[in-house]
């Protein structure tokens, strides 16, 4: 028995086929060969086109299935995990009416700062877990506002996974947890919030159906699966936002447990079970995939925008000719702190974890005769983990002090150095598996499908690697602070 995942990110497509019987993947391909643009039409502003989703996605199960083959005839179910908080607006007939305001774009900071202050800091903390920032239902006021014309054509909004679940079955719908993304969930009331919908004027019709997260969601459409060499009415069982399905993926699904991704952006997702909501909504707390009113399970996401993506920017346009495996040769060159080189890597749009201001990339502290192409390298990396660091000071401040983090085997955490210092300056142990979204999503799909428990396969999960902490840190934790001052520094000014 087998079954399909996609991982729908903002730099690619991924697709995993699983095996279930064995907890093997039987084959990934990723789609496209670089990394999507993410387009910019003004300062703050980050879109994509979903239709180019679409495309990739497609493209991504046909590059799988031909690594296959026949056994791709035995796939049972399919799962979805995708880049969270973006808006996508479909009309009557289903076609995107704008590029999607994707999860790192900041044009609804100002708005979502004037529904929290009609709101009330009270009922945004008990009722949503966080002010309603620049997440999906502050995009969608936005609109309504900025784009009143188009706002009228609207028919259904959705997040990045919906409008792919809709392409392969037709059915507009979402989940509680994605609700739980866009600020439109009350968990106090375990309902849509009516309170934000009046406050905002957005029309409860334009919110998709609820389905739940594992379970059908639809079933492929004919024409889709003949276009993509699979049997119709093959079922679409999961859906997961790509935080909480990298938790899945990596069995972190009760209190205490915590999971860590570093793809375009950085994010360190903890589990718990209490109704945690940070005053300054620096941290925020969504419904994770096993939550449930009887059984509250919510997870506690960290997020620095300017990760993977500054280090993408680095190979491009300073390490040009070089892969990611010289870039980490020429870092490791460099002693801890980077000889006074200071890189504060916020510039991926407005940071939560810094209240939601937008200060730039920044590069401290260049000297010309002492500071060469290896200590901005370094100075990066660094730069990516103290932020984390940064963060976990917050999430310590909300009651989390993880002593463990799990994490896939995936982007930046195949860098040495990085995994070397992020595990130094938080002083955590680092447990690296062999997984990643588009298998969370596979994964998910055979729960979904009740082909097997969480536990029975995720008791499976296979250790690659433990990175301790060093013995002696000390010099890591001077750079730390060193960095911090600068930062603290720079958001006063």
């Amino acid at each position: 028995m087998k079954t399909l995942g996609l991982d729908i990110g903002s730099s690619f497509i991924k697709a995993a086929i699983f095996d279930v019987e064995s907890g093997m993947c039987v084959a990934r391909s990723q789609t496209p060969d670089q990394e999507m643009p993410i387009l910019a039409p003004r300062k703050g502003w980050a879109e994509q086109y979903p239709e180019s989703w679409w495309e990739h996605a497609i493209a991504a199960i046909k590059q799988v299935i031909g690594k296959t083959g026949p056994d791709a005839a035995g796939i049972e179910a399919i799962g979805i995990t995708y880049q969270m908080h973006g808006l996508v607006c479909i009309d009557k007939k289903g076609t995107p009416l704008r590029p999607s305001i994707i999860w790192c774009d900041s044009r609804a900071v100002e708005t979502g700062n004037l529904i929290a202050e009609q709101l009330g800091k009270e009922y945004c903390q008990s009722h949503l877990l966080n002010a309603p920032g620049n997440f999906t239902a502050s995009k969608l006021k936005w609109l309504m506002v900025n784009e009143p014309g188009l706002y009228r054509k609207i028919y259904r909004i959705m997040l990045p996974g919906d409008y792919l679940a809709y392409k392969l079955t037709g059915q507009v719908n979402t989940t509680v947890s994605g609700l739980s993304e866009g600020i439109f969930w009350d968990f106090s009331k375990e309902r849509i919030s009516e309170e934000l919908l009046d406050i905002t004027g957005i029309q409860r019709y334009l919110l998709p159906n609820i389905v739940p997260t594992f379970g059908e969601q639809g079933s492929l459409l004919p024409a889709v699966a003949r276009e993509l060499g699979l049997h119709p009415g093959i079922p679409v069982t999961y859906r997961a936002g790509d935080q909480p399905n990298n938790a899945l993926s990596l069995n972190v699904l009760e209190p205490g447990e915590v999971a860590a991704t570093a793809g375009t952006s950085g994010v360190i997702y903890a589990v718990t079970d209490q109704l945690l909501s940070d005053p300054l909504s620096r941290i925020n707390t969504f419904a994770h995939v096993n939550h449930a009113p009887d059984h509250p399970r919510l997870g506690v996401l960290l997020c620095i925008n300017g990760t993977g993506i500054l280090n993408s920017w680095l190979r491009k346009h300073v390490a040009a000719g070089s892969g990611y495996e010289e870039m980490n040769r020429m870092a490791m060159e460099v002693p801890p702190g980077s000889q006074g080189l200071i890189v504060l890597p916020f510039g991926n749009g407005a940071e939560r974890i810094l209240e939601n201001r937008d200060i730039g990339c920044r590069i401290l502290g260049m000297n010309f005769n002492l500071h060469t192409r290896a200590h901005l390298l370094r100075a990066s990396q660094e730069g990516i983990a103290f932020a984390l660091r940064y963060g976990l000071a917050v999430m310590k401040q909300n009651g989390i002090a993880p002593a463990v983090i799990r994490a896939g085997c995936a982007n930046m955490f195949l860098s040495p150095l990085f995994r070397q210092i992020l595990a130094d300056v938080s002083d955590t142990t680092i447990e690296l598996y062999d997984t990643d979204g588009s298998m969370g999503a596979a994964i998910g799909a055979a729960v979904g499908d009740r082909i097997g428990t969480a536990g029975e396969i995720l008791g499976r999960l296979k250790k690659k690697m433990i990175v301790e902490p060093s013995s002696d840190n000390k010099s890591m934790m001077d750079a730390y602070l060193h960095w911090k001052n600068c930062l603290d520094k720079e958001i006063i000014h």
